[in-house]
């Protein structure tokens, strides 16, 4: 592991991720399995800078995978990670977020609570069908009780998710980027270069350079001016789905 002090924010994508349907390659039904891209920002603590922050971005494959690829990538351990930051709260952010449960888990304030409540609703819909079952003596629903287990699981995560502050570590500053989701939410790296993490806000590098957002947004229009806003700012973004780019719109060198 190097131990050398940083100056600012280094940023490593640990594994570059796909869309499972890629609109633009006019794919309209799944053709792989979706996940996010991970990305490493490794800096110092704000209040402290001997102290090395790992913070990692979006553990979207499965945890097998994703742990093999972080030791390959930046040759870290779990247990060297001391962050884990969601920028949204959609399943294929986080599927190996369980990897690393001595790290602090954060996520968006507008994230977590527009994730929460239909989390809740839902969950407790289904269990008071699978309690009316019960009550009428009827056979419990194999598929509902399956999605129950997925709800629990869905909900103790999110509550182990902290509301993240404005500034998460040295150099390292959320980025409201909203429509995508409710509380789509960014990283932007202040060092040489401006980078930000982008989520699905900008999911490939054929969504920045044809100018879309995906169309499954909670909100096109913010969804949209979220992708102004992020091109307008950034030398450097980084793609939910896809890896770095250099954004050709600005003169970083």
């Amino acid at each position: 592991m190097d131990t050398r002090p940083l100056s600012g924010p280094d940023c490593r994508v640990i594994s570059i991720g796909a869309l499972s349907a890629h609109p633009l390659w006019n794919e309209r039904a799944p053709v792989r399995t979706g996940h996010a891209t991970t990305v490493l920002v490794r800096t110092t603590a704000v209040d402290d800078p001997r102290r090395t922050v790992n913070l990692l971005v979006d553990p979207g494959l499965p945890e097998p995978a994703l742990v093999a690829r972080l030791h390959e990538r930046s040759g870290l351990e779990p247990g060297d990670i001391t962050h884990v930051f969601l920028t949204s709260f959609h399943p294929e952010t986080r599927r190996a977020i369980t990897a690393f449960p001595d790290a602090a888990w954060l996520i968006s304030p507008r994230e977590r609570e527009a994730a929460g409540v239909p989390l809740a609703q839902s969950l407790a819909r289904l269990a008071e069908s699978r309690q009316s079952a019960k009550d009428t003596g009827e056979p419990l629903d194999e598929d509902q009780e399956t999605m129950i287990e997925v709800l629990q699981r869905d909900v103790a995560i999110l509550q182990k998710c902290e509301a993240a502050p404005d500034t998460i570590a040295q150099g390292v500053d959320l980025f409201p980027l909203p429509g995508v989701s409710a509380g789509c939410t960014g990283l932007l790296l202040e060092g040489r270069e401006t980078t930000l993490i982008c989520g699905d806000a900008v999911a490939t590098i054929d969504h920045l350079e044809q100018g879309k957002v995906l169309p499954n947004c909670d909100d096109r229009e913010a969804a949209k001016e979220s992708f102004e806003e992020a091109v307008e700012i950034a030398d450097v973004l980084v793609c939910g789905r896809d890896n770095l780019v250099v954004n050709r719109t600005k003169k970083i060198f």
